[in-house]
This record gives C-alpha cells, structure tokens and sequence, in this order.
C-alpha cells in the first residue's frame, strides 16, 4: 500500500515518508522566512530535531530553535517562547513534537502579537473574539509522536502554574497552515510513548464517537480511527519500526483530533486535572480513565456501540468493547489505576472541581456532577 497523500481536511496536511524534507517547501507556502523552532526539551538534543535544523538551515531558513518547554506546557515557557520570538525577529512558527511542542508552538505564534493575557482567550463562548486576529504567525506543524492530534486542532492546552489548572485556548487562526506528517520522524519513540500517545488518539476517537453533538463527519472519522488504533497500535508497540504500522497510527492521531470538533468528554474532564495537579503523562492518564467512564456513559451509548463493534474487529457489542479495552490496555502496559502512575494521597475535592469546570464537560453523554464525577475519581485513583 502507498501510504502518501497530499490532504487539505482539516488544513493542508503533507503526508507520508521522508516529507520533512520538503519543510522549506511548507515554509514558503506559509509565507515564513524566518521561522522558530518551537519543541521540548526531550527532543531538542534528538538526531530527528538536529537533522531538522539542517534542513532549515541549508534552505536559508537559520537554525533558530526555543526548547525550555515543559512535559505540561505552561505560561512561563509561553512567555519565555514569545520572548525568544520577538528577539529573534521571526515571521513564523515551526511547531514541532509531540503534544507539549506542538501545544506550545502554536500559542507562540498566537500570543506573539497579542497585548493580552493568554487566559483571556480560553474556550469559554466568544473569548477568542478578544484576539487580534492580524497579529497571530503562520504555523507550520511537524508532529513526531502519534497521539495528540494538535498539529491539526484549532486550540492549544496551556497549564496555569499558579492554579495548577489546564486551560484550553482557542483561535481559529491557531490552526496550522501547513502540516508535515511524516511517520519515519515516530519511529525513535519508545514502546511507553507509544502506547500512551496511541491511547491518547484512540481516546479522541472514542470520546467523539460517544458525544451526543450532531456531526456526521466526525462521527464517520472517529470510527475509522478507533479501527486504525486497534489494527496498528499493538505492532507498532511491538516493533517501532514498523513504517506502516506508525503510518497509520499518525492518521489516526490526526483523525482523533479531527474528530472531537465533535466533542469530548469525562476521559478528558478527569485527565487534564490529573495531569495539570500530578503531571501525569496525558495520554496514559486517558487510557486509565477510559473504563470507569464508559460504564458511567453507557446508558446514553451502548447502542451506538453495539452497532459498530463489528467493523472494528469486536464481537459482544458495547460490552465485548469494553472487555476488549481492558484487555488492549493491559497488553500495552497501561495500569489499572492513578495510583500505579504515582498519584498518591489526591485532592479529589479539587479533582472534581477541576473536572466540573473543563470545557470536555460539555461533551459527556451523561450529564456531569458532582457526584458521579467523584466516583469516577474515586474508581480510578
């Protein structure tokens, strides 16, 4: 199978093997000259950033890199990011890595030319009204995990350091213009990340499968990408470098993302203060949420499973799915609880007051509060 294609839903998105190197192409055809590398610590000394570099570099794009971004991205490396970007005299971002560095990335270029504060543009009704929409950078996305989706949303997830709060930023500028998919960038991450980033896509998938919102291409994506999640997560957890396997695991990251326009949900209300308070790894923290919640939602969504089960592969209908959940986490080393990812002695009162604030709350098939919200904490920690 030929696994490249030149895509243009949600943003033009270059897909397949070996296409890093046509970033000074993507460049171009976003209008930057000078772009920042915006991407994490982890990543900044890897042969897959450094190689990049080069090809900035011999395309006459400089080398400029900002890396002082943390695992949970914050509003202290966004101010550091803009700081870096405005010295350096840049026309652009090239958001590069996994969730943090793409996260990170894309407010930069957001908040570069803004004179607001950054929690002025959280998801909340028309709050991205407030931005000056002229001043927001080009973004060239460059995603080198599988899981996240961010290289195609419209939103950046931004931890409040003071609060310990995640927030959700949003502009519809913040879309990248141009996307770079190459899946040879995935195969140096380890078996963990794999999994968890992987669960991070098959929890967009499923969440925006389950949400009651009305949107008919969503829905037909998310199915798809639960299907790609089950048929080539295992193999490329078993072997990284597996092309094809990481291939699709890459489109159903990005499909994941896709899909949850559509909405999201209590997997989500519960990780992002989980992650925000614990720093918990965001996708393992999904895979572990993901059974007490579709229990709590089954009512509103067993049928809708029922229904579908079969073309991923799944025999027993919405409980055969949520047997084969279990059994897919555990093959892939997730645990069963918070507390096997170091989460001890939790605030759960600020856990579910966390949870009832999160804009996921609003995709729940199963209306949230406070007390199933507390069970669910109660459950998986």
């Amino acid at each position: 199978m030929n696994l490249v294609g030149n895509w243009s839903y949600p943003t033009a998105i270059k897909f397949g093997a070996g296409r890093i190197k046509e970033l000074a192409e993507a460049c171009a055809s976003a209008g930057v000259t000078k772009p920042l590398l915006v991407t994490d610590r982890g990543l900044a000394e890897l042969p897959v950033t450094t190689t990049t570099l080069d090809t900035m570099e011999a395309a006459g794009l400089g080398r400029a890199m900002f890396s002082d971004v943390d695992p949970n991205p914050n509003e202290k490396n966004l101010s550091a990011g803009v700081a870096a970007y405005n010295a350096g005299g840049h026309d652009g971002v090239i958001a590069f890595g996994g969730g943090s560095g793409l996260d990170l990335g894309k407010m930069v270029a957001f908040m570069a030319g803004q004179t607001r504060p950054v929690w002025d543009f959280e998801d909340i009704g028309d709050w991205w009204t407030r931005a000056d929409a002229d001043a927001i950078a080009p973004i060239v996305a460059v995603p080198t995990t599988a899981g996240t989706g961010s290289e195609v949303g419209r939103a950046s997830v931004i931890t409040n350091s003071t609060t310990q709060e995640k927030k959700i930023i949003f502009h519809p500028k913040v879309l990248p213009s141009v996307v770079i998919c190459d899946p040879e960038l995935t195969v140096g991450m380890p078996p963990a990340i794999t999994a968890g980033t992987g669960l991070d896509a098959f929890a967009h998938c499923v969440e925006a499968f389950s949400s009651p919102h009305y949107h008919p291409m969503s829905q037909g994506i998310a199915i798809e990408g639960m299907r790609l999640v089950i048929d080539n997560l295992p193999r490329a957890y078993a072997d990284g470098a597996d092309i094809e396997a990481r291939a699709n695991m890459m489109s159903a990251a990005a499909m994941g993302a896709t899909a949850f326009q559509k909405g999201l949900g209590a997997i989500h209300a519960l990780s992002h203060p989980l992650g925000a308070m614990y720093h918990t790894h965001h996708g393992t923290t999904n895979a572990v949420c993901m059974p007490a919640v579709l229990q709590l939602n089954r009512p509103k969504i067993e049928t809708r499973f029922d229904e579908v089960v079969g073309y991923l592969g799944i025999t027993g209908g919405f409980d055969g799915f949520c047997a084969f959940v279990d059994d897919f986490n555990a093959s892939l080393g997730i645990p069963g609880r918070m507390s096997d990812l170091g989460v001890t002695n939790p605030d759960i009162d600020r856990l579910v007051a966390g949870a009832l604030i999160d804009p996921s709350c609003g995709g729940n098939p199963v209306e949230l509060n406070d007390a199933n919200v507390r069970a669910l904490f109660n459950e998986v920690l």
